[in-house]
């Protein structure tokens, strides 16, 4: 639980009308004091409800040479109640002039601002009316920003050497407060009339089109822009440079457009063609139109997150759009075609419908993170979306096994606790616990009731209640104006189905009540399954990582289970609502199978005999399994050793079957579960075992690896597979491929990297190339003047895993820099340095070193704060290691990051590390050995 700010609770909410009034002396001890000295009249981040705003008059002039841009704001106000204030945000403006617009004629207002809540207070010495309208003007000015919020200057190289400036936006989810005074909460809705100042060599963009371009003095433009949809501040956009663009329209007639830096622009193809096919799929699906008449895909060079759904006009990184047929990699398709899939399902879920605070961002990420799954699976079979969507559970289980975790839904107040929203548990449990419903209410009840929402609550702001209203009672409601065919042959076709079939009674589908057991708790349930002849004995308790079990106690879900038997392949399913319970198989069976396809949001502990019935199934015919099941088992199996359920050997024993694996899931899973065991030890001084375990995992895959080609052929899951494949052979020094990888390498480099290489095999090429201080340089010019995002992406990696610790530093310093490597990069390099044996020491002391530079630039609370401070730290597993982790985070003040929760998460990581190391060494060594001693390859 996050605590409110201290003033929050000391300092008691005004009354809407008190003005400047003293508040009761006995319950303040910080009040708010203006810039001016002046008590601010408002002591919550939260503004008041006394004044909406309803249209926003917006005019913008950036100076992309002095780096700064003036404004003009007018805003039409409705009074809700009578005030003489107007509380509103601003950061780091400077406002020069504000009035009041009233019919009787404009008078200037006195301007309070309080920088603690990025809030300015403006006061009238008249009331303003319940019931009124007014308008008030700010004019302002300020620098571009340097970090990637706000209105920000990025920049980029033409292949001749020039630097060119452009200016961009992105104000989700506090920053449109930076760029212009404004109402800066999700629901506060407003219409918004866009005009931008530019030089002729410069376009501007915005969330509508254009509708005119007015001649100004001074040989400048003013572009107008159509007034928008009602919507929140955070996805106002506008972009200005000197991108080009290519166009087509959807069946809808929508006009789409890719906008890229000119060099770039033949990369925009597929981005173009994905989006028509993805937005004409989402407005049938959602039974919805489009609302606007256009929208922009625009790849920014500097880009801190993957991309944006701002409305009408998405920004992305130039990797998450751009895409070179002959460069680009299957993995590069199928990330590409994702991330717009998931922007341009927000233009439904987050745009047309907004959660009303940021406590429920999940309503906006966990959908669109789930309709990336399900738009790719109609709209492109062929990527195979399905092989991936487990890897998002079990990524969301990762942080929510740890104490420190939150509930999807969860109070927050302040920027920072906001930014710390966009997180595992809001994206990836938040798709995962909707996919869990899909499957338990069936998907065609499911579409039923997120169009009804959709519909709904149109232009609206919801709470988590509203979703589970909707998806509650599907055939006994009539409130589906359109798309009622769906509900009505959905609906006959239950009425017609005997009563057994269904399996669950009316009385159970409380939806509301189910899914608050997964939103409104943190964690997820271990359920554990004990079979005795036909009797099948459940119980379930919170998976917790922590040596306090009293942390796990007090959780109860309402868990959806599925099973399946050796008997049936027939999926089963029972609604566990208590601590535990008993259900009776029809006969006696070899093995069950719970959490089929894993499509609960739940790990499964099999008791007694359960595991070594699963192991042995697995290893004479691990095909009765789906692909999905049998991740779902590695996964299980090896996280249930951390919380001592299961022995390690009993998981090592599982992982033998995987030298008979070819599915990708399955596959990357055991890696996933194996790698980082040693990845422990390369971080201590224990080089014997960690060599033992780098063999077996190499033995386990050899005949896979030999079996790959070294070209592109293929399926897209075999494609990716095949990279992963080669890329660890040759890290790990599997002879074969070090041989093959240096022979191309080789050639390659001869050729001056003119020679083409299969797109999948070069991140194996170059790993092995960069490792000599030659084939590093030669690697890094190639990096330098290449204009493909996908194989610069490549590349870069490929320099990060070099045991070259010169080259390695040189690396983070030039990112920090910005010139030649792009910062917005950093945190991947810095994280690729310190997972690197040869890196992790400088890539800790460089995280310290620059701190203060870095949430300078990344913005405390960010995902990338986030991710710098767990991936530079959670391999970790010494106590003083520990120590000097909690020392450096402990010395930091709130203001410089001390509460933040990435910092508990890391910290309870190495102790979990820390644990496993002490209990399960000496059984690794062990069972290592006895391996060793058996004939070479005999489970192989």
């Amino acid at each position: 639980m996050l605590v409110a700010p201290l003033l929050l609770l000391l300092f008691p909410l005004l009354p809407p009308s008190s003005g400047a009034q003293l508040p009761n002396p006995h319950q303040v001890k910080d009040p708010p004091i203006a810039t001016n000295g002046q008590l601010f009249p408002w002591d919550r981040m939260r503004l008041p409800k006394t004044i909406t705003p309803i249209h926003y008059d917006l005019s913008i002039h950036p100076n992309l040479t002095t780096l700064d841009f003036t404004g003009v704001v007018r805003i039409l106000l409705d009074v809700q109640e009578d005030t003489s204030t107007v509380i509103l945000h601003s950061k780091q403006l400077q406002i020069s002039s504000v009035l009041l617009l009233a019919p009787e004629g404009a008078r200037p207002l006195q301007v309070l601002e309080y920088p603690r809540s990025h809030q300015l207070a403006l006061l009238s010495d008249t009331v303003l009316t319940k019931g009124r309208k007014y308008e008030v003007q700010l004019e302002f000015a300020a620098n571009l920003s340097d970090s990637y919020h706000g209105f920000y200057k990025s920049s980029y190289h033409t292949s001749s050497g020039e630097v060119r400036i452009l200016a961009s936006t992105q104000f989700e989810a506090t920053f449109a407060r930076g760029a212009f005074p404004c109402f800066d909460e999700p629901a506060f809705k407003a219409n918004f009339t866009i005009r931008i100042v530019r030089e002729r060599r410069h376009i501007a963009i915005s969330n509508m089109p254009m509708v005119k371009t007015v001649e100004l003095p001074g040989s400048l433009l003013e572009d107008h822009f159509d007034t928008t949809v009602k919507m929140s501040t955070y996805l106002v956009a506008y972009v200005v440079s000197d991108f080009l663009s290519v166009s087509k329209t959807t069946q809808h007639g929508v006009k789409i457009s890719v906008y890229a830096v000119p060099e770039k622009i033949d990369q925009t193809a597929y981005a173009l063609d994905a989006a028509v096919k993805l937005l004409d799929f989402y407005d049938d699906f959602f039974d919805i139109p489009y609302p606007l008449p256009k929208q922009d895909l625009a790849a920014i060079p500097d880009f801190q997150s993957g991309a944006m759904e701002n409305w009408g006009l998405t920004t992305y990184r130039e990797t998450g759009l751009l895409f070179d047929p002959d460069k680009s990699s299957a993995s590069d398709k199928l990330g590409i075609t994702k991330v717009i899939a998931h922007e341009l399902a927000h233009q439904w879920f987050g745009n047309l419908v907004t959660m009303e605070w940021w406590n429920d961002l999940w309503l906006n990420e966990g959908f669109a993170k789930f309709m990336e799954f399900i738009s790719l699976d109609i709209t492109y079979p062929e990527l195979h979306v399905d092989d991936f969507f487990l890897n998002k559970c079990f990524e969301a289980m990762e942080v929510d096994s740890l104490s420190s975790s939150h509930p999807v839904s969860t109070p927050v107040e302040n920027p920072t606790q906001i930014q710390e929203m966009f997180d595992d548990v809001s994206y990836d449990k938040g798709a995962c616990i909707l996919n869990m419903l899909r499957d338990f209410l069936t998907p065609e009840a499911f579409e039923i009731g997120i169009i009804r929402y959709l519909k709904r609550y149109s232009y609206q702001n919801t709470v988590n209640t509203h979703l589970w209203e909707s998806l509650t009672d599907i055939c006994n409601s009539d409130d589906l104006d359109e798309g009622r065919i769906k509900q009505t042959q959905f609906c006959s076709k239950q009425k017609h189905q005997s009563g057994s079939s269904k399996w669950y009674s009316d009385d159970e589908l409380d939806v509301r009540a189910i899914m608050d057991t997964w939103t409104l708790q943190e964690g997820f349930p271990l359920v554990t399954v004990e079979v005795r002849g036909r009797e099948v004995r459940l119980s379930q308790e919170r998976y917790l990582k922590t040596d306090d079990p009293s942390l796990a106690e007090g959780f109860l879900w309402q868990i959806p289970l599925t099973y399946i038997t050796s008997a049936s392949n027939t999926i089963h399913r029972f609604l566990l609502k208590t601590k535990s319970d008993v259900l009776y198989l029809p006969e006696e069976v070899d093995w069950v199978k719970f959490n089929v396809d894993m499509s609960g949001y739940y790990m499964v502990h099999y008791a007694g005999e359960g595991w070594s019935s699963i192991i042995r199934l697995l290893q004479h015919n691990h095909t009765a399994l789906t692909s999905n099941d049998r991740a779902s088992l590695i996964q299980n199996v090896f996280q249930l050793v951390s919380i001592g359920k299961v022995r390690l050997d009993t998981a090592l024993e599982l992982s033998l079957y995987l030298s008979r694996e070819t599915e990708i899931m399955p596959v990357t899973q055991g890696f996933g579960e194996l790698v980082p065991l040693y990845k422990l030890m390369e971080k201590r001084d224990m080089a014997v075992l960690e060599n033992q375990m780098k063999s077996y995992i190499v033995d386990l895959f050899r005949e896979l690896v030999d079996r790959q080609e070294w070209t592109d052929s293929g399926s897209v899951s075999e494609r990716m597979l095949r990279s992963y494949l080669l890329l660890f052979a040759c890290v790990r020094n599997y002879a074969p491929c070090v041989a093959k990888a240096s022979q191309l390498f080789n050639q390659w480099k001869d050729s001056d990297g003119n020679m083409s290489l299969p797109v999948d095999i070069t991140m194996a090429v170059f790993v092995i190339g960069a490792r000599t201080p030659e084939g590093w340089d030669f690697l890094f010019e190639k990096y330098r003047h290449s204009l493909q995002m996908s194989v610069k992406s490549r590349m870069k990696i490929a320099m990060g895993v070099t045991s070259l610790q010169d080259k390695l530093k040189w690396m983070m310093e030039q990112s920090l820099h910005g010139e030649v490597m792009k910062t917005q990069d950093l945190p991947d390099v810095i994280v690729a340095v310190s997972k690197n044996p040869h890196g992790y020491k400088i890539g800790w002391d460089f995280l310290r070193a620059n701190w203060h530079t870095l949430i300078k630039k990344f913005d405390l609370g960010s995902h990338s704060i986030s991710y710098m401070v767990t991936g530079v730290t959670n391999q970790y597993s010494t106590r003083e290691k520990l120590d000097e982790v909690r020392s450096f985070f402990g010395s930091l003040t709130e203001e410089t990051g001390s509460e933040l929760r990435c910092i508990q998460q890391t910290l309870e990581t190495i102790e979990d590390n820390i644990r496993w190391m002490d209990t399960h060494l000496p059984l690794l060594q062990a069972w290592l050995e006895k391996r060793n001693h058996r004939m070479p390859h005999d489970d192989l």
